[in-house]
Parts: structure tokens; sequence; C-alpha cells
């Protein structure tokens, strides 16, 4: 980038850097970003297709997640970047919904480009926006239906439509009720959940058939000496944050041994000081020990022979859960072992699962943490039915702590598009411009699930508007009857955050893409000096 100044051309950017200005820059952004939108919106509702993702390194992901997607894709583009910004936050927030925001942000810049080709400038396009994002929301909370968290049937169906379209899809039944389950289970007495108490383990072997729902927690762990017993019943379980093992000392100590006695002697002592250690447990009357740090091998000696089952180098995580399914206290030093920090459980036994020992713990009494144990036939089909297990327990731990739902099947879009219109025409000005192409951009939604399902995209979105316009609100595309009905009555609901949240950062993702006019890339940077030669290897590393 140069300026002509008094015939002295003045040289801003650094060789190699590339500048886009006004609409260059804006239509290049707009295509990446839709671009993302493109890849993922087959992948939209219960007839949605699956995309199979090879990495460098020719690992396969076979999925129909959104922000999977789009994070094992390798996006170069910086505004197509943003668009995966957009997915990962969704599915941080609220866990599912993750298409449907970049499939909503990639229409809004769509139609902004059809503006824009009329005149209408950015930053008009960019209030309308944000007015009809603010007042989508207010509408939104307007129709939605509030949930009692005890209404299990309720949350059944909000995990169903999570599950649908994807792998897990023929075992619907039998997961929503181990999602529900264990979302009940986990729920604190004020209402809060956090599915970080769940322990979702994947196990590849068996059928889909066989993921089920342990009451207490399962430890990918072996025992830690084979003669330790591999099932204690009516445990008492100490947890452990300390090494049985013999202390070194902090400062470097030198020990002069002159005769053969004295060796024998230190050996003895160290022994005895594990001894000791190891007597604090059997006191307590613990007979299963988790620990967080190492147990040494005279500890593992004396604990198989008091019989007890212990565990070493578990994680911190699955410690914290231990507790809450156990009731049990962490204990954090040998000296402080109280047999008031115990827990219970009605069995723990270490079992082989697919070549792998695992501890089952289970029968625990009101566990606050529990585990689903996931399995499948083959390490794709597993990893797949953990994603969709993770979105159906986010959605349902959503609906439990915001109570509020509203109808699937593109029927919040709809109503959303049909107010939308309505408000726009009361704003007028330039704005009502751009409000209208708001209205008009959330319709890709139906539309999208119309064309996955392979039926006619005007034909349904022209048959669920006149029902819209008629009053029925909850009326949505079904796929399988290819016409509207109401999703209420069909159990195809959603929880309200998941489409505010899609809306609302679909919305802010837009209006950053749009104000941009000015792409200003800096050259590509050059390796390290001296550079790495062909061969990989720094110069003289391999002349030996």
């Amino acid at each position: 980038m140069s300026q002509q100044l008094g015939g002295q051309p003045i040289i801003i950017l650094r060789e190699g850097a590339t500048r886009n200005r006004g609409q260059e820059a804006q239509n290049n952004n707009f295509a990446a970003a839709r671009a993302v939108a493109g890849a993922v919106r087959s992948t939209l509702g219960p007839k949605g297709m699956d995309k199979m993702l090879i990495d460098s390194m020719g690992d396969i992901t076979i999925t129909n997640d959104g922000v999977t997607i789009l994070k094992e894709m390798d996006i170069e583009h910086p505004a197509a970047k943003m668009m995966v910004e957009i997915a990962k936050t969704q599915d941080d927030e609220v866990g599912d919904g993750t298409t449907s925001a970049v499939v909503i942000a990639g229409e809004l810049l769509k139609n902004a480009e059809g503006l824009l080709s009329q005149g209408v400038h950015p930053t008009v396009i960019a209030e309308g926006y944000r007015m009809a994002a603010a007042k989508a929301i207010v509408i939104l909370d307007g129709f939605a239906i509030i949930v009692k968290p005890t209404d299990t049937a309720m949350l059944k169906k909000i995990a169903d439509t999570a599950l649908t379209g994807k792998n897990a899809e023929i075992l619907k039944d039998r997961l929503c009720d181990i999602l529900v389950k264990a979302i009940t289970f986990v729920t604190d007495p004020d209402g809060k959940v956090d599915i970080a108490h769940i322990n979702v383990e994947k196990k590849v072997g068996g059928s889909a058939d066989d993921t089920n729902l342990i009451e207490g927690m399962v430890i990918d762990k072996e025992r830690a000496h084979p003669g330790m017993p591999k099932s204690v019943k009516n445990a008492q379980i100490l947890l452990l944050n300390a090494a049985l093992e013999f202390k070194k000392t902090e400062v470097n100590a030198k020990i002069n041994i002159s005769t053969p006695g004295q060796a024998q002697a230190f050996l003895d002592e160290e022994e005895h000081m594990v001894h000791t250690m190891v007597d604090k447990v059997v006191k307590s009357g613990a007979t299963v020990l988790f620990c967080q740090k190492g147990i040494d091998d005279v500890a593992q000696h004396y604990l198989a022979k008091a019989g007890i089952l212990a565990t070493r180098r578990v994680k911190k995580s699955d410690i914290e859960n231990l507790a809450r399914a156990t009731g049990a206290n962490i204990v954090n030093s040998i000296d402080a072992i109280n047999p008031k920090d115990l827990g219970t459980a009605g069995l723990v036994e270490e079992r082989k699962v697919s070549g792998d020992e695992m501890i089952y713990v289970s029968k625990c009494k009101d566990p606050k943490a529990v585990s689903i144990i996931v399995r499948g036939g083959t390490e794709h089909v597993v990893d797949e039915l953990e994603r969709a297990i993770h979105d159906a327990l986010m959605v349902v731990s959503v609906v439990v702590e915001g109570k509020k739902i509203v109808a699937g099947g593109g029927a919040p879009e709809t109503e959303l598009s049909l107010q939308l219109r309505r408000y726009a025409s009361q704003e007028g000005g330039r704005v009502q411009l751009a409000i209208e192409s708001f209205a008009a951009a959330l319709e890709i939604i139906p539309r999208s699930l119309a064309e996955n399902a392979g039926l006619d995209a005007i034909d349904m979105l022209v048959a669920i508007r006149a029902a819209h316009e008629a009053g029925k609100k909850n009326f949505g595309l079904d796929v399988f009857e290819g016409k509207p009905v109401d999703m209420l009555k069909a159990g195809v609901v959603e929880p309200l955050r998941v489409k505010t949240q899609a809306i609302s950062s679909a919305a802010e993702a837009a209006v950053m893409i749009l104000r941009i006019d000015d792409i200003i890339a800096a050259s590509k940077a050059a390796g390290p000096a001296g550079g790495m030669p062909p061969g990989g290897m720094p110069p003289g590393m391999g002349d030996y």
C-alpha cells in the first residue's frame, strides 16, 4: 500500500501485505461465512445427513454435530473462523442448536448483501439487525411455556428432540430415560445442575444397547495390587488426597552407613513408617481406598493383607464426584483420617469391560454424581453417541435451570418471522428494510428442515406460514408426515435458551462481519533464521 505525496510514494505496509477494501472486502467475508453455513446446513433436522472429516493425521470423525464439524474443519479465512466461534459459544452455553446458529448467521449475511446492493448503509443494517434480535428475544419469551423440573415426561421429550437426527436415534427411548434420571440425581437442592457430575465413560465393544446408567461412579482404573479383594459389599470408602509412601526429606541429606546392619535398620525404619500410615487407614474402618496420589509397593502389600481394595492416582475430578456419590469427605492428610469422613456404597467391584479393568462404585444411597457407560460396535459409533449424549444432557440441564421451553420444528422461527415483519412496519424508515431482512432470514430453519427431508421447501413454508397466520403458534414442520403439525402435541420441544442464544449470537456475528470494510493482511512470517533444511533436521544434526 503506497500513497503518492509530492511525487514521492510513501510505503506504509510491509512488502507482501495485502489489502482489500469496500465492497470487495465485504463480498469476500460474506462468501466465506456463507460457505461455512452451507457446510453444516445439510445436517439440520431429523433427516439431516452426517459428515465424514479426515484430519491431517488421517483420523476419521463421522458426525452430525455442527460444532464438531466446524472444529474439525481446518478453516483459514478470518470471517469463517468467526462463524466457528458462534458454534463454540452456542455449544458451551446450551449444548445444542449449533447448526441453527451458524445457518441463521449465514442467512443474515446473505440478506444483508441484497440490502447493500440496494444502497442501504452497513450501519443501518447493523442497527436494524440489533433491534430485530432484541425484539425477537422478547417475543420468544412471550410465547415460551413454563416447565416444572419434576415433569420428567417433558424432560424426556426435550432429550428426545436433541437426540433426533443423530446416530443415537435408534436407542432414543432408552437413552432419554437414562439421561433424565442422571440429571435428576445430580440436580442440587437450589435447582442448579452441573453436568460435570455425570461421568461419561466410553468403551468400545458390545452394542449401543449396552449403554447404561450406574447409580454411583465408574473409575477407569484397576486395583493397586492383585492380592486385594475384587469385590467389597457395604463398602466404607476413604478418599485420600495424600501419598501412601515413604516421605523423602525436603532438604538434601546424606546418610553414612558403615555396617550392613545399619543399612537393614534404615530399610526397616522406612517400612515401619509406611506400615504406620497404612495402620491409620485400617483403624478408620475403611474397606475401600481411593487415593489421588501414589501408593508404594510396601503400602500396597499391607493394604492387601488388611483386605482393603485400593486404587491409586485417581483423577481430581473423579475423587470429587466420588465424594458426591458416596457422601465421603476428601481427606488431605493421613494424620487427619477420621471415621466420620468415610462414605458408603452398597457394592464396590472391579469388572473387566472390553479387556480393561474398571472399578464400579454402585448401589449408592442418593448419589449426587452418577456415571453413564457408553458402548458401541466401533470407535466412531461410541464417539458420536457420546456427542449426542452430551448435547442431550446439556439441553435437559438448561430446562431444569431455566424452566422454559418452546416448540421445535421451525415453529418459533416462523412465528418470529411473522411478528418481526409487523414490528418492522411499525418502525418504518430504513431500519424497516433491515428488520424485514432479519425476519426473512429466520425462515431458513423451516426451509432447511424441509429441504433436508426431500420436501418442497416453498410449499412447506407457505403451509406453515398459513397455520401461523391463523394463530396456530406452535405449528412446525413434521418431516415424516410432510405437513405442518402442532409440535407441542408431537412432543418436539426445545429449551428457550437454545433459541435465544442462537439468535443473539448469530446477530452479533453477522453485525460484526457486516461492519468490516477493510481487510489488511500482514505478509506471512518467514521461518526461524537459518530455517530447517528440506530433510527436517537442523544443519549438522544428521552427520553422525
